[in-house]
């Protein structure tokens, strides 16, 4: 069934005043560091900097695109590094043990402040960077034309440690090229990239399997195994395990693995949860003592999760229940009460100054899948879009605000039913989504899908 009014609008934030005083939507956004790094002129186009860069170095822009969107979702973070001191959309590094930051400078002369700071500068240094690895790959105008053949090319670049780790990366990026790529940027601007057939040329990643093998070492069952550098956690325990501490790693799943690998990084954690499908890694043990808590470490499992305190849209639906069944096995395995006092944030930790796992992170549903209230939850997922949306006791504007969504997310709808009429920059619809986890309705307008009525979903 079908309104017939499309439900298409702007990932951007809202700043029409009219509505969103009337649909009781104020957007928020990080707060802009004191001494920010410098910005993307006005009306830069980031779909332009992709194709410029694609061109001047004759690397795919599809390729670029999707290496900027496993890093970062193509957000550039206002500057801001990862935990591993990457910077940009691209993530360009600049730690002990990985120059890519440094490199771009070299190759493309911008300087290491436009390169961290400036959207395009950024972009062309990645590309940069790609091209010098392709040529010392081999790669001739032939191969550079296949994006089968750039698979080594990405797995160097954005985990150059061990091979496991790099084909954990190049496997997600060409799983992004496979899927297509369909989002927005600041300013609204929509980049896309067509769902790609390719056979990825894995050359002398094709005898690591990514999967099969590092399962079998993993002490959680469905975790694979991919060891941090020794000298990034302590051997043994102190005290028994009691606590189980959530974080975010500020970068990117395999990116995240490798930093542990890197003797420079003294830190570490026990596993790694993907955001796209829950994927987890397990890199130290948990009778060993990882570095990711400061003072809880000697008595806490440390779980990373991969995205950004500042994005939501990385705290995905099966981010969250993957984990979820991650930490029932650790509380049973060990006693733990499944509460707030024993399964906390990195932020919570005293002696901690860290934010994560931020306001975003919705705990109220991480704990009800944590202690089996949300196993049994119903209905369709959907990606969400827009900030601090609000949720509604009914399907009217103005009825009582009952929750809200931070950011993008992933909400599981139960039924749908027609309502009050939102209307945003030329659109309409008056179709409204059921949550059941939220206990409440959310316009059908900041569900991110092309159609004003939800496919496969019924009335309520």
């Amino acid at each position: 069934m079908s309104s017939g009014l499309p439900a298409r609008r702007a990932r951007t934030a809202l700043c029409a005043t009219a509505v969103a005083a009337a649909l009781a939507l104020p957007l928020t956004g990080p707060p802009s560091p004191a001494a920010a790094a410098p910005s993307a002129p006005p009306g830069t186009s980031v779909t332009t900097a992709f194709a410029r860069a694609a061109e001047a170095h004759d690397v795919p822009r599809d390729l670029l695109v999707a290496v900027g969107y496993g890093e970062t979702r193509l957000d550039d973070h206002a500057g801001l590094p990862s935990q591993d001191n990457g910077y940009g959309m691209m993530h360009l590094v600049s730690n002990p043990e990985r120059h890519t930051l440094e490199q771009a400078a070299r190759l493309t002369g911008a300087s290491l402040a436009d390169l961290r700071g400036d959207i395009g500068a950024n972009i062309d240094g990645a590309a940069a960077v790609l091209r010098a690895l392709a040529d010392e790959a081999g790669l001739d105008a032939a191969d550079r034309d296949r994006l089968g053949a750039w698979y080594p090319v990405t797995a160097r670049y954005g985990a150059p440690g061990g091979r496991a780790t790099a084909r954990l990366y190049a496997d997600a990026v060409y799983d992004l090229l496979a899927d297509g790529v369909r989002t927005r940027v600041d300013r609204g601007e929509r980049i896309t990239v067509a769902p790609h057939r390719v056979r990825p040329e894995r050359g002398p990643y094709a005898g690591t399997d990514a999967d099969a093998g590092l399962a079998a070492a993993a002490e959680y069952p469905s975790a694979l195994w991919n060891p941090a550098y020794s000298g990034n956690y302590a051997a043994g325990r102190s005290s028994a395990i009691t606590t189980v501490v959530v974080h975010v790693t500020q970068g990117s799943y395999a990116g995240s693995i490798s930093w542990f690998q890197n003797p420079s990084a003294q830190v570490s954690a026990h596993y790694v949860v993907r955001s796209s499908d829950g994927q987890i890694t397990q890199t130290v043990r948990e009778g060993d003592t990882a570095w990711h808590a400061r003072s809880a470490t000697p008595y806490s499992v440390g779980v990373e999760h991969e995205g950004y305190v500042d994005d939501p849209a990385w705290f995905t639906d099966a981010m969250y229940r993957s984990s979820a069944a991650l930490t029932r096995y650790l509380t049973d395995k060990y006693g733990i009460p499944r509460d707030r006092a024993h399964i906390v944030g990195h932020s919570e930790v005293p002696g901690n100054d860290h934010t994560d796992p931020g306001p975003s992170w919705d705990w109220a549903y991480y704990m009800s899948l944590v202690q089996g209230d949300g196993d049994g939850a119903t209905g369709t997922p959907f990606p969400t879009w827009g900030s601090d949306v609000s949720i509604r006791q009914e399907p009217t504007t103005d009825s009582a605000r009952v929750a809200s969504l931070p950011g993008p997310t992933t909400v599981r709808v139960a039924c749908q039913v027609h309502g009050g009429l939102v209307e945003y920059d030329g659109y309409s619809n008056d179709a409204w989504s059921y949550l059941p986890d939220r206990g409440g309705y959310v316009s059908n307008i900041f569900i991110d899908v092309d159609d004003a009525w939800l496919p496969g979903v019924p009335t309520c």
